[in-house]
């Protein structure tokens, strides 16, 4: 039927409508209306005609499962992956690759905007991807047993339920990845729901099995780049790389300032740190294990915050309450926020920068998940003018000028 405006009672599961797609909403689900009511539609284009049918409903909003494409848009595409539409690991496959930077700008824009307050203008273009399939270098593999079918159903979990979508290998997957797929399916798990988790590990660097290290080596060259100019903007001269895992940013950075601090709750990944620090003959600073609330006032107190950045990479959960606090009383003159999540970016950004403690002046976008809804980004907080202004004088725990 077609789409009109309609009164109570609420729509029915299994109604159909026609309608157009007025936006992409951040997660990927196409934006409808049918009268007041919204519909949320996946793995459609802006501007479509699609029919849908609903298959929730709420008081004010349905989702809806696509039936057909009723009028094409010219970006839509041929997905890659065979799984597409079934595996909830891609949202957007079927949308032409230079349309998912132009909408993953938009989404990042529109969220600092909402969430955040922030002058959507100080989001910059998405940066692609050099090899937009084929990036990825983790995944986690799911088992689970499929009664019906009497087998193990290896793979990932689906877009529109919590079972298992049966793959053989991954579009998005570096081809060495595919291959330890294949050999999970050739030697699979006893029973189901027991994950596996698969890796490349990254040349040059320690990494234990269940420390992070960012998913796409093709891109990282780029993210280290927009990292290192933000820092070289402000003229800082110490780092403290708080979230540091590996010593990933830290090291990468660490010829850029005088000295650095790196913290982290993971002692696995601090220990690799240390071990990274040596193999590459760097010296100037530190790796500590703690709690980074509780650890990041003792480390900013080394070193002189007005040549002080300090670089926030944190779980996507974003920070806890302590560590924006302890930021805000301490001051570093510059703050770069790394995240792969813009909502809880927004939400952290917004506590960092209440009453005028710090000013958002520029947001970096890079494509670090192609075919995906998720995208990093690298936010640039500067010290407001007039906290800045009226800070003390600074001093160590020893009640001694700090370093600088």
């Amino acid at each position: 039927m077609q789409a009109e405006a309609f009164h109570l009672p609420p729509p029915n599961l299994g109604q159909r409508y026609t309608v157009t797609i007025s936006d992409i909403a951040f997660g990927g689900d196409g934006v409808a209306r049918v009268g007041d009511f919204v519909i949320f539609v996946p793995f459609v284009v802006l501007g479509e005609e699609v029919e849908v049918e609903l298959t929730e409903v709420k008081k004010h909003f349905a989702r809806a499962k696509l039936v057909r494409v009723v009028t094409p848009s010219p970006l839509r595409v041929e997905p890659k992956c065979r799984y597409f539409g079934g595996c909830g690991g891609c949202q957007y496959q079927h949308i032409d690759y230079a349309e998912q930077l132009r909408l993953k700008r938009k989404q990042v824009a529109d969220l600092m905007q909402r969430l955040g307050g922030f002058d959507p203008q100080l989001v910059q273009p998405v940066k692609p991807c050099p090899q937009p399939y084929g990036y990825r270098n983790r995944l986690l593999i799911r088992s689970q047993w499929n009664k019906p079918e009497r087998r193990l159903n290896i793979g990932f979990l689906r877009h529109d339920c919590g079972l298992v979508e049966d793959i053989e290998e991954c579009a998005i997957a570096e081809p060495a990845l595919n291959e330890q797929i294949r050999e999970v399916r050739r030697n699979p798990p006893p029973k189901g729901g027991i994950k596996v988790s698969l890796r490349i590990q990254p040349e040059g660097w320690e990494v234990p099995p269940d420390s992070f290290f960012q998913n796409n080596f093709f891109l990282l060259p780029e993210l280290v780049n927009t990292v290192r100019e933000r820092v070289r903007d402000a003229g800082a001269r110490f780092l403290v790389d708080a979230y540091c895992g590996v010593g990933f940013f830290a090291l990468e950075l660490a010829a850029d300032v005088e000295s650095f601090a790196g913290v982290e709750y993971d002692r696995m990944a601090i220990r690799a740190a240390r071990q990274n620090a040596r193999q590459r003959g760097v010296a100037n600073g530190e790796f500590i294990a703690g709690d980074v609330g509780e650890a990041l006032p003792g480390l900013l107190e080394k070193f002189d915050r007005a040549r002080t950045v300090l670089i926030l990479d944190p779980p996507r959960t974003g920070c806890r309450p302590a560590a924006i606090d302890v930021l805000r009383r301490a001051g570093p003159a510059q703050i770069l926020h790394v995240s792969c999540h813009p909502a809880t970016l927004a939400r952290d950004l917004k506590a960092l920068c209440a009453e005028g403690r710090y000013e958002l002046v520029r947001l970096d976008a890079l494509d670090m998940f192609p075919q995906t809804q998720h995208v990093e980004c690298v936010a640039d907080l500067r010290l407001g003018a007039e906290a800045a202004a009226t800070a003390p004088a600074q001093t160590n725990l020893a009640g001694e000028p700090a370093v600088g």
